[in-house]
């Protein structure tokens, strides 16, 4: 196959293409090992100008098909919604800009764009990982979690380490595309993908070999309820009745925890008289219950509020943790602190404020880290709660705005990224969306299928805690560093 034979704007829509369709929940994965390619070729082959143009137009091609579920947004109208995928595709793509820019630039001044394509690549999704805008949901590392031997090295190199080798396949496949030794370059692209999963599945193996189930069980609540009509008024009588029933039914299975979704009722629940119906059933069976709210508070500015958690335990005490990476535009209008009023506006929820601590629960003698909804797509936010003494972690969302669309399945799919960087379990729980138990090796124990209502109860498995432990960025660093210096000690030698 000549890619000189296409002009540059086919392939940049057919790397576009390829890159995007990985990231569906169609088992279409194995697409990402050479999605790179054409738009590498660019690269490689042209000027710096070009490169960046047509890395813009893959880029916007990508993510369109890969987060299409953005416009889909049922908690604002059909403009907003529309206006809010449009911006995140434009903005997603200035990062696949700079990449391309850097690959470029270095090809033309020391012919080692291909070399330092990997290096690029990784430090790109680092920096798209910070800030308020942060958005580590679109690394490559999400195509491969159906393939669960190739996610079984994140506990050692984080997401980063599948970023670099899915760079590494697709630069064997461009240069087998492009010399004479396309069988060499094939061979050894089949090489190292069969080594990647050899070692993943070796490593499943060990995990699972070393993992035991404890006596320690959670129930699940998915409450499958429409999230416009959860807050009409007219409805809360009904959905208050719902919760109890499912709540007296998770109970009486005697877990040692029952979870809640987000914003599971739409009340205050620390301030509601609807918590003491809650708390009676939590101290009459003596179960701890962590349910998602809305919360709110005051200070001299007046009142503050925050997309939270609540646990209830059967002592009569409550425990209260704050969201702390909301959502752009969703919950809350970015520099709006800076500039009072952007709070004006209101594209979905509201304007909710930022939470400062990662709140460890104790739930039955286990200590739990508790995320919601977009803040599992952080790998530092699920690393700082471990590091704070997390045995497990969980996730309260509600994936229904979007309806039964790739969103539900790629936000699930970052859950099991999540148990196997930090080896330890979690639990979800989604108003409707998918809820499930993740066992520390990433597998799906037990999962609730998309506008199913029901409880999930199971006990959680553990892994010994002589396993080796999360190394968080490290590796991206390291990457970030080796480039740095390779690029470095070529100018030098070059001058």
């Amino acid at each position: 196959m000549k890619l000189n034979k296409y002009p540059d704007w086919a392939l940049a829509i057919a790397s576009g293409i390829l890159v995007g369709m990985a990231y569906l929940p169609i088992y279409t994965g194995v697409l990402i090992y050479i999605g790179l390619v054409p738009l590498l070729y660019i690269l490689l082959n042209r000027n710096v100008k070009r490169s960046a143009a047509m890395s813009y137009l893959s880029a916007i091609t990508g993510h369109t098909i890969a987060f299409y579920w953005m416009g889909l947004n049922q908690g604002t109208t059909g403009t907003i919604a529309f206006i809010s995928l449009a911006g995140a595709v434009f903005y997603l793509g200035i990062f696949w800009v700079l990449a391309g820019i850097a690959v470029s630039f270095l090809q033309k001044q020391f012919k080692m764009g291909l070399m330092m394509f990997p290096f690029v690549w990784i430090a790109m999704e680092y920096a798209r990982s910070f800030g308020s805008m942060g958005f580590p949901w679109g690394d490559l590392a999400l195509t491969q979690v159906y393939i669960l031997p190739m996610i079984q090295t994140a506990d050692i190199t984080g997401s980063a380490g599948i970023a670099f080798l899915i760079c590494l396949l697709n630069g064997l496949v461009y240069l087998a595309l492009t010399t004479a030794k396309t069988k060499q370059y094939i061979v050894g692209a089949v090489l190292l993908w069969v080594m990647v999963f050899a070692i993943g599945y070796w490593r499943l193996h060990a995990v699972e070999k070393k993992s035991t189930t404890a006596d320690y069980s959670v129930a699940v609540l998915q409450p499958n309820v429409d999230p416009v009509q959860k807050w009409d008024r007219s409805f809360r009588a009904e959905l208050i009745a719902l919760m109890d029933s499912l709540t007296v039914a998770a109970m009486a299975l005697q877990p040692d925890f029952v979870l809640w979704p987000e914003s599971a009722l739409p009340v205050y629940l620390r301030t509601s008289p609807v918590r003491k119906q809650i708390q009676a059933l939590v101290e009459k069976n003596n179960i701890p219950l962590l349910s998602g709210t809305v919360d709110v508070a005051r200070d001299e500015g007046g009142k503050l509020y925050y997309n939270g958690s609540i646990l209830l335990t059967a002592d009569g005490a409550h425990k209260m943790y704050h969201k702390i990476h909301l959502v752009p535009f969703a919950e809350y209008i970015p520099f709006s602190y800076k500039y009072p009023k952007l709070k004006k506006l209101n594209f979905g929820w509201g304007n909710f404020e930022h939470g400062r601590e990662y709140t460890i629960f104790n739930v039955h003698e286990k200590r739990l880290g508790n995320m919601i909804c977009y803040e599992s797509s952080f790998p530092r936010i699920a690393r700082k709660f471990v590091d704070a003494g997390a045995d497990f972690l969980s996730i309260q969302t509600n994936d229904a705005w979007c309806g039964d669309s790739p969103g539900a399945y790629q936000h699930f799919a970052i859950a099991q990224l999540r148990a196997v960087e930090n080896r330890v379990p979690l639990v979800r729980s989604a108003n409707t969306g998918i809820s499930g138990i993740i066992a520390p090796s990433g597998r799906a124990e037990q999962k609730l299928a998309f506008y199913d209502q029901g409880i999930i109860f199971g006990s959680l498995t553990f892994i010994a805690q002589d396993w080796y432990t999360a190394s968080g960025d490290v590796f991206a660093l390291m990457c970030i560093f080796i480039g740095l210096g390779l690029v470095i000690w070529e100018w030098v030698r070059k001058r």
